[in-house]
């Protein structure tokens, strides 16, 4: 079966790296999008997937949103003239208007903004995070269990058409 593009992160994707985490860990209340200001290495390094978003979060600090934590591991090829700091701090591209909803909402108790992927749009590179509330230990028991849930009914289907 063919993979379309922008779903998963197999070849002819759009995606560079996910936060599984992020969805298992919090609720999700609200999506955005965001642009990076990238240096020329990291865009190679990204060509080549060689990006992290796992304990990574955003940070916003005078009407500026700002990504912190995340790892892009430099190329050897790449940048030879310039060091490379692979967890650097990378300054995030929203509206005014998005910025302000996200400082909001992140003061109140219990609310963070995590990014839940990168990938592709075209030839630049997006963001896409998220306002979140984190979950209880009953809610990520029963997470675990649709999911297993999930992976369960799937294997009976499978079972029925082959046979």
């Amino acid at each position: 079966m063919a993979n379309k593009k922008g779903k998963g992160k197999g070849p002819g994707s759009n995606v560079i790296a996910l936060n599984k985490k992020a969805r298992f860990e919090y609720h999700i209340d609200e999506v955005f999008e965001a642009g990076l200001v990238l240096a020329g290495w990291e865009v190679k390094s990204l060509r080549a997937g060689k990006a992290q978003l796992t304990d990574t979060y955003i940070l916003v600090k005078d009407g500026e949103a700002w990504l912190l934590g995340s790892h892009i591991m430099p190329l050897n090829t790449a940048s030879t003239h310039e060091v490379a700091d692979p967890t650097r701090t990378r300054k995030l591209l929203l509206h005014r208007k998005e910025i302000a909803r996200i400082f909001s909402r992140t003061q109140d108790k219990g609310h963070t903004c995590v990014p839940l992927k990168l990938y592709w749009k075209g030839n630049r590179v997006k963001c896409e995070l998220a306002l979140v509330t984190g979950k209880k230990l009953h809610d990520k028991r029963a997470t675990e269990k649709d999911r297993d849930w999930q992976r369960q009914k799937g294997r009976v289907m499978r079972e029925q058409n082959r046979g």
